[in-house]
């Protein structure tokens, strides 16, 4: 445990925003490229893709001007450190990672700022590293104490794969060890999955998270693949695409396959509440892969809980668990939906295969199916980041407090409002 941050440390820190606002790239790129270059093995942690497209270190050198901003107030990041512990844990990176990732970034600032980094700022953001770190460490601990039965990376096979639309795809994952539990997950949660890329350079392992797409308690764990058009594996360009990983799954991995699994984490998940305690659920495209977990979840209850599904995907083609929906909604009265569709087909039939036509917008939702006369309606949100703002700020605008929405923002670089 470092020392605590001194007052006079955390004042040193604040004046140093301006700083990482004009140096935090310069830095955290460089930091990077050190850092891997003197470990080659973290490779096998850090996301290619994000490395060559620069991602990660944008969100780092966000991440650092949020922490310096907020060093005196330090509770508006509990939301992005949560997200970042549940990320680290399903990776697996463990107190002694801190340690060399601590080293190259203060050896990295102090090369990059050069005269300017005095060793009164360079003491105090290394006390400042060591508290935060230590911060996470700490949490990090509690939640691998809690899984101490999946200490390590399990192998799976994937016992059969699914077609669910036109480009998503279900992968049921069966442990290799029979003797292996599966956990009771909270519905909504995703795990890791961890491939061995040979084509990337010395061989990679490369883990990337995926929501199960399923509720817990199946002799399985489901996650459902979107693939990402305009990849040709075996193209050199191919391996910086985000849906690299994606199209390994899609292409390269047939049933019978072993990948690596994580436990399942993830701060964004559905937790009992009581039975009558209605639940909306707001996804796009392959957003729906968590919801359609709480989803299957609250169908099991067979209560009288009010549900709302409501989605939105291109078209017919591209949406998936549709029949799966309709089936649960003929059989559960209190399951309502709504399917917007941005470019239907030309034989899709309006109020058949999709509801409203455009994109998903709650003004065109009947009040009834938003529940908004219950204070407690709680909102769950999946989707590319801007739309999960832009359905933020609508239910916001609906008179719905901010503590009632929850939103899947699990990508690199945490909440994008911090």
């Amino acid at each position: 445990m470092a020392p605590a941050l001194t007052p006079e440390q955390a004042a040193v820190i604040k004046a140093t925003v301006p700083v990482l606002a004009a140096h935090g790239t310069t830095i955290t790129t460089k930091f990077y490229k050190d850092l891997l270059t003197t470990h080659p093995a973290l490779k096998n942690i850090f996301n290619n893709t994000h490395q060559a497209t620069g991602h990660q270190a944008r969100a780092l050198a966000g991440a650092l001007y949020a922490y310096a901003a907020n060093i005196d107030d330090l509770g508006k990041l509990s939301p992005a450190v949560e997200l970042i512990c549940h990320k680290h844990v399903s990776l697996y990176v463990k107190p002694e990672h801190y340690e060399v990732v601590g080293k190259h970034l203060l050896e990295t600032m102090k090369s990059v700022l050069g005269e300017a980094a005095t060793p009164e700022i360079m003491g105090a953001w290394a006390a400042a590293y060591w508290q935060l770190a230590d911060i996470m460490i700490d949490k990090e601990a509690k939640m691998y104490d809690e899984t101490s039965y999946w200490a390590d990376w399990k192998d799976f096979r994937i016992a059969r794969k699914a077609k669910e639309a036109s480009d998503i795809t279900s992968f049921y994952l069966e442990p290799v060890d029979e003797r292996l539990r599966l956990p009771k997950f909270k519905p909504g949660q995703y795990i890791s999955v961890n491939v061995f890329v040979e084509e990337l350079e010395g061989g990679v392992w490369q883990a990337r998270q995926y929501s199960l797409s399923d509720a817990p308690g199946k002799a399985y764990l489901r996650i459902s693949v979107k693939r990402e058009e305009g990849i040709e594996l075996g193209d050199p360009k191919s391996k910086t695409h985000p849906g690299y990983l994606s199209n390994i799954l899609h292409d390269k991995k047939k049933t019978g396959d072993v990948v690596k699994l994580s436990h399942p984490f993830g701060d964004f998940f559905f937790e009992q509440e009581e039975e009558n305690i209605p639940v909306v659920l707001i996804s796009a495209g392959v957003g729906l892969t968590c919801l359609t977990s709480i989803l299957n979840t609250l169908a099991e209850e067979k209560n009288a809980r009010p549900i709302s599904w409501i989605h939105g995907a291109r078209d017919s083609t591209s949406r998936a668990f549709k029949s799966h929906i309709e089936a649960l909604a003929e059989s559960n009265p209190n399951l309502k939906t709504a399917y917007f569709a941005s470019q239907p087909g030309k034989e899709e039939i309006q109020g058949q295969d999709y509801d409203v036509r455009g994109r998903l917008d709650l003004g065109q939702i009947s009040s009834d199916k938003l529940y908004l006369k219950s204070d407690e309606t709680q909102y769950f949100v999946c989707g590319p980041t801007h739309f999960m703002l832009d359905v933020e700020a609508s239910l916001q605008a609906l008179g719905v407090p901010s503590e009632r929405i929850k939103m899947e923002l699990f990508g690199t670089g945490g909440v994008p409002r911090v």
